[in-house]
């Protein structure tokens, strides 16, 4: 390292676009990835259909995740899954809601803002994860029990991860953004000398906190501006402050590469992955659910009323087991709603009962549904269990 600043820390000094170039020059081999269907600009195509069988199957189902995660981790660092909803209908309906949700902020008269497109150009739906399952608890049921969603975030997180979203919407004209890094130093820290503020190992550990993901509630050929990539390029260490720099913005725009999506289509990307969305040069209006799924060890990207999803999805976890879910089905739908990590402040208050750690919120949602509580008996358990959590 010929960096100036203190010994495990980065700098400006570490950005050389030589070592950037070198890494993203690596050539993906379908032949290292068994379950994967082809390789298109140096990324991974998973066929849905396929990929669901493959996860059906007990002994296969952990091969695959760990060929995902090694996908993320040390190939391309990009996956996209064709057909990941294989009921379109389940795309559709969700779809709707979305719309009637972007239909009620307009209603005033004003036109929202947004974090990240001039106002007018994008319209965006925070939090969509709690507005989803508030709305219409039996649309978010359908749509959180996709099985390869679940096999993807379990790949990269682990068990006990969160799910976030938001909806967005590129209308025409929308412009491109320039390249960039997700997610903690590279998202939360608004300058060079911000992000060369966390620690070297930070900059490492980071992206295995958070997965991103997309996935299209509209047909995105490349006209429409689907997000553009830089394969390898997560596997660059200094890439947090790298991506401000001119040469490195030059580099990606010349180099990048755009797949096109079909509606029901998911990716999903490493969060250290230089990419950008593009812009929309065409008459239609871009949609995709954005995902932003947190490790149990990490933090979530938005305060989420995980409680009040866990009550109002209740009645439908029911009805669909009357239907003949599947468990794992269930356990995915659970897996989105409710918090399922222990925090050290509610440790002193809750204690364990019977085990190690007291029950978590997921704990006591998957309680509620085996045991047929009603709504009522849930949001008495979730209360309690909430103001044990309370630090004393």
């Amino acid at each position: 390292m010929t960096s100036d600043a203190a010994p495990g820390y980065l700098s400006a000094d570490d950005c050389q676009l030589a070592d950037l170039i070198d890494l993203v020059s690596q050539k993906t081999d379908l032949a290292d990835y068994p379950h994967a269907a082809a390789v298109e600009q140096n990324v991974l195509i998973y066929d849905g259909a396929r990929l669901r069988k493959e996860l059906s199957r007990p002994p296969c189902q952990l091969r695959v995740e760990a060929e995902l995660a090694r996908a993320l981790l040390g190939g391309p660092g990009i996956v996209v899954l064709a057909g990941a909803f294989d009921h379109p209908w389940v795309v559709d309906r969700a779809t709707r809601q979305f719309e009637a949700i972007i239909a009620a902020q307009r209603a005033p008269g004003s036109v929202p803002g947004d974090h990240f497109a001039a106002a007018g150009h994008n319209d965006r739906i925070c939090n969509a994860l709690e507005k989803l399952a508030l709305r219409a608890p039996e649309i978010f049921a359908d749509y959180y029990a996709n099985n390869l969603i679940a096999a993807v975030c379990r790949a990269w997180l682990g068990p006990g991860y969160q799910v976030t979203s938001q909806v967005e919407v590129v209308n025409p004209g929308g412009t491109a953004q320039t390249t960039h890094r997700d997610y903690h130093p590279g998202f939360a820290a608004v300058s060079q000398a911000a992000a060369a503020r966390f620690p070297a190992h930070v900059h490492q550990l980071s992206p295995v906190l958070t997965l991103q993901g997309a996935v299209a509630h509209t047909d995105m050929p490349a006209g429409t501006g689907p997000t553009m990539y830089l394969p390898h390029s997560q596997k660059y260490l200094a890439g947090c402050l790298a991506w401000r720099q001119p040469e490195f913005r030059e580099y990606f725009e010349a180099n990048r590469v755009q797949l096109p999506l079909a509606k029901g289509d998911a990716v999903f990307f490493n969060p250290a992955v230089f990419h950008a969305a593009g812009a929309n040069g065409t008459a239609v209006k871009r949609m995709a659910n954005l995902l932003l799924v947190s490790s149990a060890l990490g933090r979530p990207t938005e305060a989420v009323d995980r409680s009040a999803i866990s009550v109002a999805v209740l009645p439908t976890l029911l009805a669909v087991i009357d239907d003949g879910a599947s468990p794992a089905m269930i356990a995915n739908v659970i897996a989105a709603c409710a918090e399922s990590y222990i925090s050290a402040a509610g440790l002193d208050p809750d204690q364990p009962g019977g085990g190690q750690t007291p029950p978590t919120q997921a704990d006591i949602l998957s309680r509620a549904v085996a045991e047929s509580w009603s709504r009522q008996q849930l949001r008495t358990e979730l209360d309690a269990w909430s103001a044990r959590g309370q630090s004393r």
